[in-house]
């Protein structure tokens, strides 16, 4: 029988497009979202799935991820040999990188798996078993854990935008919109950011459009606070947003360009 080491990656290869501190946002999130639980874990193990042509991700996941838990390590899979080949000389303590896929070549239950423009080529059809399969692979929810992390999404060339969900072993939990305010002209400009199971949704009679139309929404109506600067503007405007969507996070994510939302509030509705 072969190892799940030796067997075929599962996937295809993506473009590789990456930039150092592109996805700043989203590692600084699950670093405070999601640093307890790696505390708490006996060995966690941290996977960048994808990390691209070069290994700057997970370089910068490692360090930004050390910061809320010591004794993370950190895995780059990526599904082209050649990729990992280049990405050997930048090993180092808690850092190794694999040849893989979404199979996850690694023994153990990792605690998080980034995946970020990992799925953008795949249709929408592909997303549901591509969720199932990573989330099968994390490590399970005790009583004194939630489990790992799934997180999934999309961010523009240099980490300004960025849209993700969070899934845990149970499945979807969450969607984060995070962007450099001063690169917005309303919140739906993060709409050409959504992930792939959202992307397609962004139409009328869709619960992600109607987030983001009500978004814009209380954009305007904060229009006053914009002389205090953009980030005051949008801690009124997701203020506003909260009296009708279920935003989970508080302020002290607000001030970070993010907000939060539970992901049965935006889940596609089924086609049939």
């Amino acid at each position: 029988m072969t190892s799940r080491a030796a067997s075929r990656p599962v996937g295809t290869v993506t473009r590789g497009t990456t930039n150092p501190n592109r996805l700043r946002r989203m590692d600084r999130w699950i670093a405070a979202v999601h640093g307890a639980e790696l505390r708490r874990a006996v060995d966690p193990v941290a996977v960048d799935l994808g990390y691209g042509a070069a290994p700057w991700t997970a370089v910068e996941l490692l360090g930004r991820l050390r910061t809320a838990a010591p004794l993370v390590r950190v895995v780059g899979v990526e599904i082209e040999p050649a990729r990992v080949s280049a990405a050997k000389p930048y090993e180092c303590d808690g850092l190794v990188f694999r040849h893989g896929g979404f199979e996850i070549p690694i023994p153990e239950r990792p605690y998080l798996v980034r995946a970020a423009n990992v799925l953008r080529q795949y249709d929408e059809s592909e997303v549901a078993a591509v969720w199932e399969r990573l989330c099968a692979r994390l490590a399970p929810a005790s009583e004194c854990s939630r489990g790992g992390l799934l997180v999934e999404g999309t961010c523009d060339e240099v980490g300004r935008r960025h849209v993700w969900v969070a899934l845990g072993p149970e499945g979807a939990r969450t969607v984060t919109f995070a962007a450099r305010l001063g690169s917005l002209e309303r919140p739906s400009d993060l709409a050409e950011r959504l992930p792939k199971a959202l992307i397609h949704r962004n139409v009328p009679g869709e619960p992600v459009h109607a987030f983001l139309r009500d978004f814009d929404r209380a954009w305007a109506a904060a229009a006053p606070y914009a002389s205090y600067g953009a980030r005051q503007r949008w801690i009124r405007a997701v203020r506003d947003l909260a009296v009708d969507w279920p935003v989970v996070d508080g302020v002290e994510r607000w001030r970070q360009g993010e907000v939060t939302v539970a992901w049965e509030a935006l889940a596609p509705r089924p086609l049939f």
